[in-house]
């Protein structure tokens, strides 16, 4: 049995959805709810269109850009919501375009720990990570450290800031665990 080119273009397209797929759920994220952030590196790629393979950065203002398509805020959408813009864009040059987004490296999703703990610095955060856990990948607060006057720093996107105050020994005990919320790419972790 001799097989057709196309077949082979078509189980590659169908290998990379998979793969697509099975990293988010790896990561901790159900399909199609990974948000891209700023620092993100994408892989573009258009189904029987070699000159339309590419690896994106996010830039800085959330943006990419992709031949034919043009400029795309992506920042804030999923990978299946950056497809179907891309699909659209490039129906004008090709007939019905079969794109794929994948995400190759995760660098824009970062917390930062900093203050009284033994590690201080920033932490890529590739899965949802809750307070507790950023503490533990900053190896711990010192003994020093006032436990229960931990504040976490977030930005919204209007550029307000707000402070979310910690108390680590209530969540130890088991108690107030709703404190313990999941952190979101830029937040700050202040142990004083």
């Amino acid at each position: 049995m001799q097989f057709k080119p196309w077949f082979f273009g078509l189980v590659f397209s169908l290998l990379l959805v998979g793969t697509t797929q099975a990293t988010a759920e790896e990561a901790g994220y159900e399909p199609g709810t990974y948000k891209v952030e700023p620092g993100d590196v994408l892989t573009v790629s258009v189904w029987k269109e070699e000159g339309l393979l590419q690896e994106v950065l996010v830039r800085p203002d959330g943006g990419i850009s992709f031949p034919l398509a043009g400029n795309i805020q992506a920042q804030g959408k999923t990978l299946e919501q950056i497809e179907s813009i891309i699909s659209q864009r490039l129906a004008d040059y090709i007939a019905d375009p079969v794109v794929t987004v994948s995400a190759k490296q995760l660098f824009g999703n970062k917390v930062y720990v900093i203050g009284k703990v033994n590690k201080p610095g920033e932490y890529p955060i590739n899965r949802p990570t809750d307070v507790m856990q950023g503490l533990a990948m900053a190896a711990g607060m010192t003994p020093f450290s006032a436990v229960n006057d931990i504040v976490i720093l977030r930005r919204h996107a209007d550029g307000q800031q707000e402070a979310i105050p910690f108390r680590y020994g209530d969540v130890e005990d088991g108690d107030d665990l709703h404190q313990n919320i999941v952190l979101q790419p830029g937040d700050v972790i202040v142990v004083p």
